[in-house]
């Protein structure tokens, strides 16, 4: 696991060649847990952002999260707010130059819910949610707005989507039901695959693409009482049968 992380840092963020085997074989334990470790944006911000134009990072928090915590991946916008192009551009410049006063230099890997266009940056294209895409049942739409999402997302910096949402909307209690496909896996199936095409493609190298992430967790959106992280009572042929197709 370290291994396919240090690699997609390495292929998103750096054009440096760089020997991954050797590297991983210099890291002691507590860097390779660092790099398998995500935390949110809250715990490196400023305690306020007066304006979009201040750059949210706290440079205290953010390298003793980095150079003495070894933290690989950072999620979440500042502030659970929409920031300018140009203020996440400061923002990871600024995690990019702390990462290079480490020894290993190591990029940081940066991933936002972009779930219906990049609703995350400002002037971004907002698209209908994912269920509501569904309903149009065209496969082309899905794979357009992926297309667009992933440009969007990418112009800031940020390589990483947590999108497309694959587990299938059957409790309409739960309240993000409006981030899935809707209640068919046939359907939620298709247009996750052509979502992904679209924002993802073939090439990791590519400066208009992002890497995708299937979410999430199967069975995670049929909570038993409803509320979103709560228990899912979910037997195995229903797991089989409605749950595990999207995702395959």
């Amino acid at each position: 696991m370290v291994k396919i992380l240090l690699l997609f840092a390495f292929l998103t963020l750096s054009v440096q060649a760089i020997d991954i085997d050797k590297l991983l074989q210099s890291m002691n334990i507590e860097q390779k847990c660092g790099q398998m470790t995500q935390v949110t944006f809250d715990l490196i911000q400023n305690d306020e952002q007066p304006n979009y134009d201040e750059n949210p990072v706290n440079l205290t928090k953010a390298e003793y999260a980095i150079k003495t915590k070894n933290v690989g991946s950072f999620l979440n916008t500042p502030f659970y707010v929409a920031q300018k192009t140009s203020t996440w551009q400061k923002t990871l410049k600024t995690l990019h130059d702390v990462v290079l006063t480490t020894h290993l230099k190591i990029p940081i890997i940066f991933g936002l819910d972009s779930i219906h266009g990049a609703n995350y940056i400002q002037e971004a294209v907002l698209f209908p949610h994912p269920v509501s895409m569904a309903g149009s049942f065209n496969l082309e739409i899905a794979k357009k707005v992926g297309e667009i999402a992933s440009l969007e997302t990418r112009a800031t910096g940020i390589p990483w989507n947590f999108n497309p949402v694959l587990d299938v909307g059957r409790q309409p209690l739960w309240p993000r039901i409006f981030e899935t496909y809707g209640e068919d896996p046939y359907l939620a199936g298709k247009m996750g695959e052509n979502y992904i095409h679209g924002s993802q493609g073939n090439d990791i190298k590519n400066r208009t693409k992002i890497a995708t992430c299937l979410k999430n967790f199967i069975g995670y959106s049929l909570p038993f009482n409803g509320r979103d992280r709560s228990p899912a009572l979910i037997p195995e042929n229903l797991l089989r049968e409605v749950f595990l197709p999207p995702f395959e």
